[in-house]
């Protein structure tokens, strides 16, 4: 006999379908609880206050108020949600729609008794823009309430989906977290991708986000917003000016003559760009920082063309933001991003590992898709010593090899994410890791971590606003770049480079190309033979994009063959697969020259303004009328210009004009 049908008295629990129930606990234990309920559903009972309560066969009492699965409690001793609380839901659902147990029970039928179509079309009414403030301080408490209004008035970008009949649940994309509102008009289920209760307050700024979408583009599925800030009139200065300080006395004196006393002051700048929330530039110092220790330590390390820039980096970013430039001045300066954030359950599909030696440092990464928050990660290792590529392979890193954590997939309760987008894998007794072999199902993933069309890829490229003023997150042009064709494969050997020139579906090329270093001794002989066909049809590569001279290029991670990864930079050596040798390419002038006159301004930073020799002068001008020969003369008169301030005083007019110089040969760098 079919079980007594319940009043609906909790159109909360009706509304969740089996993936709202997944993504709150995870599939397994939906399942469990599934065929718990078909061999012996518990008896359930709905008190008059709306708690839900069961009691199972083996004498197990179960009890879920209103307000999320937070609030219910079981007598089973499990920690967090239990398969006997979801087993309640599942049962509620079945007797409520007035379907027996052991039927098959269609998931839109299961949510309520009606229909999909009919459950779609009155999701589409809502908005999770219509909770109060009231509501969201009784879900996520007041403390967590002010620390989403000091970021909504710092300013914050978000993308806003609203429900659609292929996706019932409206969700907002931050740069720290996906938030998504599984229940409509209910706070209680809502789902994001941290840890729930560190970072509750990103369900506030979700909902403001609605709130601002709302007001300003009703109706539309899709769209990117902007929320709150102070507007640039308002601002007095952007809390740079001591990090400019900074600067300015690293340029004055040089990476060769700055003083120990230079620690201190980094260390007081730090503080104050951390106290302010100003994440890009406090990464920027921390690099700065990084560079002038490696040259007191005469490492490798150090490079005068990453400390000049680093310098240059810092000025462009407040000019963008007193000139009230097109980003947004959150997306400028980080003001969005928490230092780091702990993640609840989450898969990572691997993209692949670049393996680089730094002096006698060997550096991993290894690239993460994260689909949830379309947001690709770095997993960074770093060990001291000789080995190559496919010895850090059988290396270990958060209880699995390097290998498996770079072919495979990675199902994880102890990731914990930066602002830059690294991850670290948190060791824990409680929190479970996973590692599987990945199939290489890249086309799952969403749109903005692959690509389809090259010729979309290069207005991509092309709207990007200048790397000094970019977010600086890792892997930022990382993508999944699907191959239709393979047209050419070619070997240099004098710069020891292979390139490989594919098409997509359109007929639009790119070129696939990987230069030689001893650190990964088989990564040239493994693409050759696998764009070959040895390890079967070449569906994907994954690899950094960029564009030089208008042509594409992909420098690869991984390449997805025949239901499993490829990763050329842990592969052994192997006997060379035949290729078609090229001459190398000839010079490009105008790259050359923006190249030089650059590593002439970084000599600045590296010795210092007020420590030039006379001849300087010279070779600056000898520069500006080389830019200028070149077609390059707005850049040839910036270079002039700071070629002038350099007499007896050198103060802060001339590091005016060497910014402005470096700033232009840095975008022309850029777009050659």
């Amino acid at each position: 006999m079919s079980p007594e049908v319940l009043p609906r008295s909790r159109p909360d629990l009706l509304a969740l379908t089996p993936e709202a129930l997944a993504a709150l606990t995870n599939r397994g234990l939906v399942k469990r609880a599934a065929k718990e309920v078909d061999q012996a559903p518990p008896t359930v009972q709905l008190d008059p206050d709306g708690t839900v309560r069961g009691r199972f066969a083996d004498a197990i009492v179960t009890s879920l108020p209103t307000g999320g699965l937070d609030t219910g409690s079981c007598n089973c001793g499990a920690i967090g949600t239990c398969r006997h609380l979801v087993a309640l839901i599942l049962t509620y659902q079945r007797q409520g729609s007035g379907t027996d147990a052991g039927d098959d029970v269609d998931p839109g039928v299961a949510a309520g008794g009606r229909g999909a179509g009919e459950r779609a079309a009155a999701v589409l009414d809502w908005s999770p823009g219509s909770f109060t403030d009231e509501v969201l301080a009784a879900r996520i408490g007041t403390r967590l309430l002010a620390v989403a209004r000091r970021a909504e008035r710092a300013g914050y970008v978000a993308r806003v989906r609203r429900a659609s009949a292929t996706d019932p649940v409206p969700q907002v994309e931050l740069s720290t977290a996906t938030v998504r509102f599984l229940v409509p008009y209910d706070l209680g289920f809502v789902h994001s991708d941290v840890v729930a209760g560190a970072r509750d307050d990103v369900i506030a700024l979700a909902v403001w986000a609605f709130r601002v979408a709302d007001a300003t583009v009703p109706g539309v599925p899709e769209a990117q917003v902007e929320v709150g800030g102070v507007p640039a009139a308002t601002m007095r200065g952007t809390g740079l000016e001591p990090a400019l300080e900074l600067a300015d006395a690293v340029l004055r004196d040089g990476a060769v003559h700055l003083g120990p006393g230079i620690s201190a002051v980094i260390a007081d700048v730090r503080r104050q760009l951390d106290a302010a929330g100003l994440r890009w530039p406090l990464l920027a110092v921390d690099d700065l920082a990084a560079q002038l220790t490696a040259y007191h330590d005469r490492s490798n390390r150090y490079r005068p063309d990453l400390l000049a820039g680093l310098l240059a980096e810092l000025h462009a970013r407040h000019r963008a933001v007193v000139n009230d430039g097109a980003s947004p001045r959150s997306r400028v300066l980080g003001t969005e991003e928490p230092a780091e954030t702990p993640l609840r359950r989450v898969r990572l599909d691997s993209l692949g590992c670049r393996v680089l030696a730094i002096g006698d440092e060997r550096v991993a990464e290894v690239f993460y898709a994260h689909a949830d928050s379309s947001t690709i990660l770095v997993l960074r290792r770093a060990w001291t010593g000789a080995e190559d590529g496919p010895a850090l392979a059988n290396r270990r890193v958060g209880g699995a090899t390097l290998g498996a954590l770079a072919n495979g997939v990675v199902v994880t309760e102890s990731a914990v994410r930066s602002a830059s987008r690294t991850i670290r894998l948190a060791t824990s007794r409680i929190a479970r890791t996973t590692v599987g072999p990945s199939p290489g199902h890249w086309d799952r993933l969403p749109q903005t971590m692959t690509v389809m069309d090259f010729a979309v890829l290069s207005e991509e490229l092309t709207a990007l606003p200048p790397a000094v003023v970019r977010p600086r997150v890792e892997a930022e042009l990382v993508r999944a770049v699907q191959i239709a064709e393979i047209r050419s494969l070619r070997y240099s050997p004098g710069h020891q480079r292979l390139d490989a020139v594919v098409a997509d579906r359109a007929g639009n090329t790119a070129t696939i190309t990987a230069t030689h270093a001893a650190v990964t001794p088989g990564r040239l002989d493994t693409i050759a033979a696998t764009l070959r066909g040895a390890h079967g049809p070449v569906r994907y590569v994954s690899g950094a994009v960029s564009r030089n001279g208008g042509e594409l290029l992909v420098e690869p991670f991984a390449f997805a063959v025949d239901g499993r990864l490829v990763v050329p930079d842990l592969a052994p050596a192997q006997s060379g697969t035949a290729v078609a040798e090229i001459e190398p390419n000839g010079p490009d002038a105008l790259a050359d020259t923006v190249r030089e006159q650059l590593e002439l301004l970084a000599e600045v930073a590296h010795r210092g303004l007020a420590h030039l020799p006379t001849t300087f002068t010279d070779r600056l001008r000898g520069s500006a009328h080389t830019l200028s020969t070149m077609g390059m003369r707005r850049i040839g008169d910036a270079v002039a210009r700071f070629a002038e301030t350099l007499g007896p005083d050198r103060g802060e007019e001339a590091a005016r004009a060497w910014v402005d110089a470096y700033l232009r040969l840095s975008l022309a760098a850029e777009l050659c």
